[in-house]
């Protein structure tokens, strides 16, 4: 992507790198106008809900390729329809939703990133529009709940997820796909209205459990899901998270399996059916969100377009039920 990046002599050379080069809107979600992230803009043009993506994986620390995540699912979103025949439900009717592009993404510079990033989303937030977000690998959410966190006073998390992502810091550094949920309850999450769903055994370090455990976090385990229904982890998810201002959604689509979504980092055996997924959303989302995102689709890690499908279906699925959509 050519900039406008002034050089050292002062010249402005608008033949200059200045972002990533697959970033911006090279094509939208559903094929939906695209407005800019700008509050009054979003206001004039009556938009319910809006896309916005984060192409940005630099602090990922397994397989690479997330920063592909937005264009990949918005190629893909092509094949879906706003109506949707089985709910007898449209969303462009019941949202009029919109594509507001890409971050301006500062190479190399995570802070940078997501402090513009967390500005375009405050300006979704303050339309009155339901941000969709679109990853990028899972530090995405730490911009999100950043913004969710100033526009709302008791706002409630659920992180749909193979790994509880709630370590202190990697290495040190705190703005990593490891710490989402740890930043959130920075950012004033209440820990007690945070609920982490789909969580399997083994790439979970005893710190994250022990933070967990700490403070009063909810874990609803892969297991608990297959002895007891998606119906059940919905509802127990939705009490948790949604005590407060309302509900937060997170869904990394590692919390598949690995069968269904293999164009990810860290490909999960054993997973979440997509059947599964999709039943737990449109459970979770019922009562309306505040904001949402789907995280670490990795197309370039996936010789199909399944895995860049799914996540655009999950955007799909919140967005609908989140409006009033309901099964038949």
């Amino acid at each position: 992507m050519s900039g406008t990046e002034t050089n050292p002599s002062g010249q402005s050379d608008p033949t200059m790198w200045s972002s990533l080069l697959h970033a911006g809107l090279s094509n939208s979600f559903l094929r939906l106008p695209h407005v800019p992230a700008e509050s009054e803009a979003l206001k004039d043009y009556g938009a319910k809900a809006a896309i916005y993506g984060i192409p940005f994986d630099a602090t990922n620390i397994s397989r690479t390729g997330a920063n592909y995540g937005p264009r990949g699912i918005r190629e893909v979103s092509c094949q879906f329809l706003t109506y949707n025949a089985t709910l007898g439900f449209d969303l462009l009717e019941a949202l009029n939703p919109v594509d507001t592009g890409d971050t301006d993404i500062a190479l190399g510079n995570t802070e940078k990133t997501f402090a513009r990033a967390q500005a375009d989303l405050s300006q979704i937030i303050a339309s009155g529009a339901l941000p969709v977000t679109l990853g990028g690998d899972h530090s995405i959410t730490i911009p999100a709940v950043r913004a969710i966190g100033e526009a709302y006073g008791d706002p409630g998390l659920i992180l749909v997820d193979q790994h509880l992502d709630t370590a202190p810091d990697v290495g040190g550094e705190l703005l990593n796909h490891c710490c989402p949920v740890t930043r959130a309850v920075d950012a004033g999450f209440d820990p007690k209205k945070i609920a982490l769903v789909g969580i399997s055994g083994w790439m979970n370090p005893k710190t994250e459990l022990k933070y967990c455990e700490e403070h009063g976090i909810t874990v609803i385990w892969l297991e608990d899901i297959q002895e007891k229904g998606t119906a059940w982890a919905a509802e127990k998810a939705r009490e948790v998270a949604g005590a407060g201002d309302g509900i937060y959604l997170s869904f990394d689509v590692d919390s598949l399996d690995a069968a269904h979504a293999p164009g990810t980092c860290c490909p999960t055996p054993g997973g979440l059916t997509s059947r599964e997924a999709i039943a737990l959303v449109r459970g979770m989302t019922s009562d309306g969100l505040l904001g949402v995102d789907v995280v670490e689709v990795a197309p370039s890690l996936d010789p199909t377009p399944a895995t860049a499908l799914i996540g655009g279906r999950i955007a799909l699925e919140a967005m609908a039920f989140h409006a009033g959509a309901t099964n038949r």
